[in-house]
């Protein structure tokens, strides 16, 4: 059995299969508390003027989403528009 630590996960970029896009690196992590496996990873949006001012969404995408975490990149197969999700903060 592999394990990997968060930290592991946060230096891997995230890169879309479908068209190749890189998405971001891994900024947290949606888990069920009673099993401990991971439901969801959360990548920041893209930044909203000139990347000065914040980000106002990110992309939230289910781990049976991913097709392959190699040791620099974790593969993802998602339509990125429906991925991407406003913050409401």
């Amino acid at each position: 059995m592999r394990h990997t630590r968060f930290l592991d996960f946060k230096e891997k970029e995230v890169i879309n299969c479908r068209d190749g896009e890189r998405l971001g690196y891994v900024c947290d992590l949606i888990f069920d508390c009673e099993t401990g496996n991971i439901l969801k990873i959360i990548i920041p949006g893209p930044c909203k003027v000139w990347g000065i001012l914040g980000r106002e969404s990110e992309y939230i995408i289910n781990y049976c989403c991913i097709t392959r975490i190699g040791e620099d990149v974790i593969l993802v197969d998602v339509d990125a528009k429906k991925a991407l999700v406003k913050i409401d903060y």
